[in-house]
């Protein structure tokens, strides 16, 4: 199974890397200016990274060139879950209160295939200023914290999801159980 991560700056963009080798993927780390047909793929990890796409239309690379044709699963992570929330017409923010470190995630769509598994509680690792502060239209909200109302979400539709935190960090409690059915997906 191939599952290249798409590097937009992402401090923890080898971490993403790491956890899919372990799990048994074959990944590699792509720079987000890697055209589509570039990407043979059975699934796509979007990693995080610093830019701000608060109130902007900065591009991601050539994410925007195909991410409406893909029809992989795609886990956008941090900036790539803001990339997606904004793409698909959500509203992206600098976050009143900002997540830095230790995050208690609510998991609002426990039966969600991303979150099987898993506890509708968790203590996860974040790293944003920015967030989506609303989904795009018709997606699914599957989870939110204190500070961050749309921490994970599901297109209606499409094999499309998008975390705020990092599930990819040992301090993301079931974040390996989350990349793993991530993998299962794109197996189907």
């Amino acid at each position: 199974m191939k599952i290249p991560v798409i590097d937009n700056g992402g401090q923890w963009t080898h971490r993403e890397y790491r956890v899919l080798r372990d799990l048994g993927v074959d990944t590699r780390i792509v720079p987000n200016t890697t055209a589509f047909e570039q990407l043979d793929a059975d699934g796509i990890v979007l990693s995080g990274g610093a830019l701000s796409l608060e109130g902007s239309d900065t591009p991601l690379g050539r994410v925007a060139e195909w991410i409406d044709r893909v029809s992989v699963p795609v886990l956008g992570i941090c900036v790539g879950h803001q990339f997606l929330g904004r793409h698909f017409g959500g509203k992206v923010e600098h976050a009143g209160s900002p997540e830095f470190g230790r995050v208690e995630l609510f998991v609002d769509a426990p039966e969600s295939a991303l979150f099987q598994g898993l506890p509708t509680q968790l203590k996860v690792w974040a790293s944003h200023s920015d967030s989506v502060v609303r989904a795009p239209p018709e997606w699914r909200t599957l989870a939110h914290s204190a500070a961050c109302p749309v921490e994970a979400m599901k297109h209606p539709t499409r094999p499309l999801w998008g975390v705020q935190f990092h599930p990819e960090v040992e301090h993301t409690e079931g974040g390996k159980q989350l990349m793993k059915n991530f993998v299962a997906l794109c197996g189907r």
